[in-house]
């Protein structure tokens, strides 16, 4: 289970990048250096507004080398559960937030040439991993797909040294939309590939390359929020409880134990990326579907988080 330093900061700027995307520029309240990070790197923000409680993972996309803020962007989701919205309508220049130490689940390879694809907001940890990569003396090139100009945020950015002549837009409403295929059987290799975005964009990506005999360990993929955690109903048993509740085919365990108050658990981010809410299987396998455990973890059905993955067949029994 993940243990995560959590710290307070404070937002020094925002800017309203395209009108559904906003930048947020965070710093220490003492104005000293933040703890280091890589590219590829989130963080996770907590907010509270009344009684409800928010937390979302974001990219960190400025240089790495600069510690003296942070900063992410933050896209306005039609179906917010609520953070994203409360960080665009509610969050305002010199407010404090509490957010985690940065993690990394999606890591620059040591490698001499890498390929990045990003889709929409998918963009952010590809800013840092540029700076990053530039400083390494690696080659690398970035395709970035979105829908329309009011979706292709930070263009201005990706204009400029080190991504400058990197750098290749695909924008679907003028017909421009990335022929994955063709890209990836291209590609040299000794080339990692790299790919943030929609699921759509990031399935076709692995399913092209395992088509094409990419070795898998060259694949990574991050994706911030997982788009199914619907299923077939089944029973869970909290052993260390005594409690037995069903969990229905739209719901999640973690909201299962919650409105049932059985047991209490810590989950930062509710998407499968933090790791805070990894319980232990004693009985049954887990259909997983975060992205924090690696496929070895997965096979063994040893552990599961709670917040997203659900029973592998009618019946599982946790140490909870």
């Amino acid at each position: 289970m993940a243990d995560y330093q959590m710290l307070t900061v404070v937002v020094s700027e925002i800017e309203r990048v395209t009108p559904e995307i906003v930048c947020f520029t965070l710093i220490r309240p003492d104005g000293g250096p933040l703890p280091p990070f890589t590219g590829g790197s989130h963080i996770i923000v907590q907010m509270t507004q009344g009684e409800r409680q928010y937390s979302n993972a974001y990219s960190l996309m400025n240089d790495p080398a600069d510690r003296r803020c942070y900063q992410i962007g933050v896209r306005l989701e039609a179906d917010s559960r609520g953070g994203s919205r409360f960080m665009h309508q509610q969050v305002a220049v010199g407010d404090r937030l509490l957010i985690s130490a940065p993690q990394n689940m999606f890591a620059l390879a040591d490698a001499p040439g890498h390929l990045m694809i990003a889709g929409g907001i998918g963009i952010t940890p590809f800013i840092a991993q540029g700076y990053e990569l530039a400083r390494r003396g690696q080659e690398f090139s970035l395709h970035y797909c979105y829908r329309n100009d009011d979706s292709g945020a930070f263009r201005d950015s990706l204009g400029q040294p080190p991504f400058a002549g990197r750098v290749h837009e695909h924008c679907s409403s003028r017909g421009q939309r990335l022929d994955v295929p063709r890209l990836l059987a291209d590609v040299d290799p000794h080339t990692h590939i790299y790919c943030c975005g929609p699921a759509s964009l990031n399935t076709e990506v692995q399913q092209v390359a395992a088509a094409l005999g990419i070795q898998r360990e060259r694949i990574h993929v991050e994706q911030f929020a997982i788009e199914n955690k619907s299923g077939a109903a089944f029973t869970l048993a909290l052993a260390r409880s005594g409690t037995t509740l069903t969990v229905g085919p739209d719901m999640t365990i973690i909201q299962a134990i919650e409105n049932s108050k059985a047991a209490k658990v810590e989950c930062l981010c509710r998407e499968g990326i933090c790791g805070t809410c990894e319980t232990t299987i004693l009985e049954g396998e887990a259909d997983h579907r975060d992205q924090y455990l690696s496929e070895e973890e997965r096979a063994a059905q040893k552990s599961l988080l709670i917040c997203c993955s659900r029973a592998r067949g009618n019946k599982l029994v946790l140490d909870l």
